[in-house]
């Protein structure tokens, strides 16, 4: 009997949640495990000639290879803890090329990845787990018949805890419910659109660990220097911003990376500067990071001398998210934004973020209530097959090198089919015109 390769790729992806759930490890992955997700938002495409390749693609090809123009946001974390070990796995067997752990602190000055310095609450069980939230910046509280108090203001940051605290934590969904009455309520609100059927124990990663795991599956990296959270500071770890910076980079040095293969972000320009000035290998493609307002920017985009400056500057990369590089065109089509033309001729390269993050491209269009990533072309936008036209649009029109995603499987699913390069060298892909 021979299935087809959607069905080959659907069993591969079974296999490898079942081998996730054992906690095997395999070394560097040769091959993507796509599962049924790329081929079902295929079939929801509305009709033309996009959705003729894809589908050409998907009776063609019975192996996807992995891509760097596939990112892993986090891991996989539309349907597993984003930054544990469970997540990154499953992003690199989904064909992830580069994997990202954001990275903060602990209070004794140890890197980990976490989005935030202070979203244990909300990622971890650190809320379940009294002896560790009892160090909480604001803890939780309880009346004398164990009713939670104050759960609209619980603050729980690595910087509470020191490394062998933080390293006992396991890792959920980013959710909560504010409104509960009791710790357990509290940990649950997983959104509609994700799952917590895989968020039984993951695995909480320290910044070495991730380096380590990267380097066995063989992705390259994409470390993202968070910011400190205002009220808080550096606490007691001793850190300031420039040693932080330094810090984060020094773990790749100390490994033994070699810099072609990382690509370190942040959203504070100065540290793009210090990692040019100070580890200029790393600082050739470092990520500046663009977290300005998409509507704002689409009103009053940089102008063309802006990007040459940041250019100028020794800063090759840009990041900007999904909608600040697109625009609603006309006759539903979608098309790149002013800001994605004057950076492209400025001569800068681009990544994005972050696809699939926002549940379902039809309750944006239908409400809105999810809409920033498709903030700026919801007018152009039917189903959730234009998740595919989407990234369409960004590879081709666009140019991007690189796209962050929360399930990797449908970037690498396009990147195979399309023939995106996938070496990531500094200006390698020609727009469609």
């Amino acid at each position: 009997m021979r299935f087809s390769s959607t069905v080959v790729a659907a069993l591969s992806a079974a296999g490898a949640l079942c081998v996730l759930a054992t906690g095997a490890l395999a070394g560097s992955i040769d091959s993507a495990q796509l599962g049924p997700r790329p081929f079902y938002l295929v079939d929801k495409m509305s009709d033309g000639p996009l959705k003729d390749d894809l589908q050409r693609c998907m009776h063609k090809k019975d192996i996807y290879k992995p891509s760097k123009f596939s990112i892993g946001h986090r891991g996989a974390g539309l349907q597993i803890p984003e930054h544990t070990k469970e997540s990154y796995v499953a992003a690199a067997r989904m064909g992830a090329g580069i994997l990202e752990c954001d990275v903060t602190f602990t209070k004794d000055a140890e890197l980990v990845c976490r989005h935030a310095q202070c979203d244990l609450h909300t990622t971890t069980d650190i809320v379940l787990r009294p002896e560790l939230a009892s160090k909480c910046t604001v803890p939780p509280e309880f009346d004398a018949e164990g009713n939670l108090l104050n759960g609209p203001d619980i603050k729980c940051c690595t910087s509470d805890l020191t490394l062998a605290e933080f390293k006992t934590l396991k890792g959920k969904m980013d959710a909560a419910d504010r409104n509960a009455t009791t710790a357990e309520g509290y940990v649950g609100g997983t959104a509609n659109f994700r799952t917590d059927l895989y968020a039984t124990g993951a695995t909480v990663m320290t910044h070495a660990k991730s380096i380590q795991l990267f380097k066995k599956l063989g992705t390259g990296f994409t470390p993202e220097l968070k910011s400190v959270d205002g009220a808080v500071g550096f606490g007691d770890s001793g850190l300031d911003q420039q040693s932080y910076a330094r810090k984060m980079i020094q773990e790749y040095i100390a490994a033994g990376i070699d810099p072609r293969q990382v690509w370190a972000q942040s959203f504070d320009i100065n540290d793009v500067y210090l990692w040019i000035a100070e580890y200029p290998k790393f600082g050739k493609q470092a990520v500046a990071l663009d977290g300005r307002d998409p509507a704002a920017i689409a009103a009053n985009p940089p102008t063309l001398e802006e990007f040459a400056a940041l250019k100028a500057q020794g800063v090759n990369i840009i990041a900007p998210p999904m909608p600040m590089l697109l625009a609603s065109g006309s006759g539903g089509s979608i098309v790149p934004s002013v800001y994605a033309e004057r950076a492209r001729e400025a001569g800068l390269d681009i990544i994005s973020w972050t696809s699939e993050r926002s549940g379902r491209i039809v309750e944006d269009v239908l409400n809105g209530s999810q809409g920033f990533y498709y903030s700026t072309t919801l007018d152009s936008l039917e189903n959730d097959g234009d998740i595919l036209r989407t990234i369409d649009v960004l590879a081709q029109d666009v140019g991007i090198i690189g796209l962050f995603s929360d399930w990797p499987a449908t970037t690498t699913f396009y990147a195979n089919c399309k023939d995106v390069p996938g070496d990531r060298k500094h200006g390698h892909w020609k727009r469609r015109h």
